[in-house]
């Protein structure tokens, strides 16, 4: 897990971008339609419609929001029928990257998609060309507030979570797919501020950038994050502040 917490923090203050500006409303809405469709509107009965809005909420989306894009999702109200898409590719230097998407249009999106890393010194690679590095796993970032990591790596144990990695405001919290909705649950009815709790794949072995080539790999990340259809970007990146 090396270069994760350095990712995730790159992530989060992109994310903080992405709010500003309202991407990441539109990333969350796309989440809560796609699994209220796939496993109904009923957040009680569907671990990932109860997710997705516990993440909303978390980002202060208003109630409507929610459930209106639940009600388009389940036939209620009209709207767009979206796919999930996962592509693979390598970056500058040959770094690989994970691409989640969730489109109306796989052809188009694909084509956007391919662009981007042709535009940005990578490319597009066929199925499972990457994906063999990476891991799923669950990340529950909780927000320290004074909390010792003695204490929170107490909590997660008995939850049953893997690893814990400590920043200055974050704690990330590291699960196996089976153990990610148990301690998530265990982790919020302890009243622990979740700040977002999601899936991801993780880089089995990182690979070092700096310089020159972390800012080219770096820039194709962002703008792929920057594409409409794109939900999530994962990499086997280290990226390494040079000395």
């Amino acid at each position: 897990m090396s270069g994760h917490s350095k990712w995730a923090t790159i992530k989060r203050k992109k994310a903080a971008l992405d709010a500003k500006r309202g991407k990441l409303f539109t990333k969350l809405i796309k989440e809560i339609t796609i699994a209220a469709r796939q496993g109904g509107g009923d957040p009680e009965g569907n671990p990932r419609l109860r997710l997705a809005i516990d993440n909303a909420k978390a980002a202060n989306m208003p109630a409507d929001n929610i459930e209106r894009a639940i009600k388009k999702a389940t036939g209620e109200l009209e709207g767009a029928t979206y796919y999930e898409v996962v592509y693979e590719g390598y970056g500058p230097g040959g770094i690989a990257i994970l691409v989640e998407a969730a489109t109306d249009n796989k052809n188009r999106t694909v084509a956007e998609v391919r662009h981007i890393f042709s535009k940005n010194g990578g490319s597009l690679g066929e199925s499972n060309s990457v994906a063999w590095m990476f891991e799923r796993k669950g990340i529950i970032t909780v927000k320290r507030e004074g909390m010792s990591e003695d204490e929170m790596m107490e909590i997660i144990i008995d939850a049953g979570a893997d690893d814990l990695q400590t920043e200055d405001e974050f704690f990330e919290v590291v699960t196996t797919l089976e153990s990610f909705e148990p301690v998530r649950r265990a982790l919020v009815e302890k009243g622990l501020p979740v700040e977002n709790a999601s899936l991801q794949w993780i880089a089995q072995n990182q690979v070092e950038v700096k310089g020159e080539e972390a800012e080219k790999v770096m820039k194709l990340i962002e703008s792929l994050e920057d594409n409409d259809d794109v939900q999530n970007v994962f990499t086997n990146a280290d990226f390494v502040e040079e000395q």
